[in-house]
Parts: structure tokens; sequence; C-alpha cells
């Protein structure tokens, strides 16, 4: 069997779409995460939209990407913590 290609050529901008129920400190907290494994990240690259409720809040935090592995690791650690509820 052949190795699957990754479908990117890193290094590439990659944005992660992350939701959360609106909290004031969502969005510090996500770029504390991402930054773990995206020192680089800056507060330009994160979008906040806020649901048509009001309840939730979307981020867009488009990431250097250096590595399948360094996405994967900064999907891990989104989903893991308890006031995200979503990452794409």
């Amino acid at each position: 069997m052949s190795d699957q290609k990754d479908l990117f050529e890193f290094p590439c901008r990659f944005p992660l779409k992350v939701m959360g129920v609106r909290h004031e400190a969502l969005t510090t907290t996500v770029i504390e995460v991402v930054r773990i494994h995206a020192q680089d990240l800056d507060e330009l690259d994160v979008v906040v939209r806020e649901s048509s409720s009001g309840k939730y809040l979307s981020l867009t935090v488009t990431v250097n990407a250096t590595s399948r592995a360094q996405l994967d690791q900064i999907y891990l650690a989104l989903t893991g913590h308890p006031m995200v509820k979503l990452v794409l």
C-alpha cells in the first residue's frame, strides 16, 4: 500500500473555526491555547462573530501551519477545552 500524501503543502495559512458559548474570556482563552502550538499567532488573525441569538461566539483563527502534526495538536487542545463546543 502506498503512503497517502497530505492534501496540504506546508507551511500554509490554515483557518480553524472555533465555536463556544459566549463568554468574556472565550477569545482570549482560544488565542492562548492556539499560541501553545503556534507562537506566531497574531490577534489580527482572529475574527470573532456572534450568533444571531447572541448565545454563541464563532472564532475564525488563521494559523501559519507548519505540519499536519501541529494542526492535530491545536485541534486536540481546542476540542479538549471546556469552553469550546466545536472545532472545524
